[in-house]
């Protein structure tokens, strides 16, 4: 690790050629109104407030930063800032990076290319699989990534880091987690991927009272044009000494049509099955559909208006919501 250590911190201080530092801010809010038939309840939802923000420091040297606002649950009225990432990125040569600081897990095509701007989502909100913690967010680490690689424009990351039972200023053993990433744009507006993750979260962390090896593997199909397609299997497996492996199912399928570029009726799926003896996840059974219309104003403004429908541990009793969503950026360079 020493010597790895060593190897990032060399191409750190190597020459490269100072500029006039550039940035640029960039902010993005939601808003939504909630209506749950079951409960005959309407509600009014203030989103997230994200402060996203790009610097070149020299022509190698860059950074990325996000905060986010948000209402916090566990202490009523107030909110909360959450340092999303903070990312130094050197470009030591042609498309390949290497980088330090808090990132996105790129484990699956959602959590690599959308951050908390809803005003990208297709949807209103995430799959759920993120809602039952299948996929793990965050990682407090380097990477090392390339895009745009020949013919197939192949790009991979490599991502070495703290582990789920971690923080930000610590970690609680001496393993750390690893993410392999690849994928392929065939042609235009397609890309294709599969990821692995791998980590081990030891007793006594917060997460869990017993120690668990974990393992997610991840593949992705992306297109987006007039039609739009998206669609990600994950396959996570917890083992622990008392119940083995368990296993875990996550599936979500969205497709959408543009209507004269800017009008996108859309539909999502979504379906999580876990092992009976899950004990690291919620081991909450979903069946999810989400049926929307999406308008975009412009760039960086759209309405959505979508019904969702969901039955978890296969109750007889479906959960419904109706939520129409204004999301919004606007940037400063």
């Amino acid at each position: 690790m020493i010597r790895i250590l060593a190897f990032v911190c060399m191409f750190f201080v190597g020459v490269s050629k100072l500029t006039g530092q550039t940035t640029t801010i960039n902010g993005f809010i939601d808003f939504g109104i909630n209506f749950n038939p079951n409960k005959d309840q309407l509600a009014f939802i203030l989103g997230e407030q994200d402060l996203f923000i790009n610097s070149d420091i020299t022509d190698k040297i860059s950074f990325l930063g996000e905060s986010v606002f948000k209402h916090n649950s566990s202490s009523g009225t107030k909110f909360a800032v959450a340092l999303e990432r903070a990312i130094v990125k050197y470009n030591y040569k042609g498309n390949h990076n290497i980088s330090i600081g808090r990132f996105h897990t790129p484990l699956n095509y959602w959590n690599d290319s959308y951050h908390h701007g809803r005003v990208f989502f297709p949807t209103v909100g995430r799959p759920e699989l993120f809602n039952e913690h299948i996929i793990p967010i965050h990682t407090l680490g380097f990477s090392f990534s390339a895009a745009n690689l020949g013919k197939l424009r192949l790009g991979y990351d490599v991502m070495i880091g703290n582990g789920l039972g971690s923080n930000s200023v610590s970690d609680n053993d001496k393993h750390k987690s690893y993410t392999f990433a690849t994928h392929i744009k065939p042609i235009d507006n397609l890309r294709l991927g599969v990821s692995a993750y791998f980590d081990k979260i030891t007793e006594g962390s917060t997460l869990t009272d017993e120690t668990v090896s974990q393992s997610v593997i991840s593949g992705s199909v992306a297109y987006f044009k007039k039609h739009e397609l998206l669609a990600e299997y994950s396959y996570a497996t917890n083992t622990t000494d008392s119940l083995g492996s368990q296993t875990t199912n996550a599936l979500y399928v969205y497709t959408g049509y543009r209507i004269k570029d800017i009008i996108i009726p859309y539909v999502r799926v979504d379906f999580l099955d876990f092992s009976e003896n899950e004990m690291f996840f919620h081991g909450q059974k979903i069946n999810a559909y989400s049926f929307g219309l999406r308008y975009e104003m412009n760039y960086l403004t759209s309405l959505k208006l979508e019904y969702q429908t969901k039955n978890t541990n296969y109750s007889p009793v479906w959960d419904q919501m109706f939520i129409f969503q204004l999301a919004l950026g606007f940037n400063y360079d």
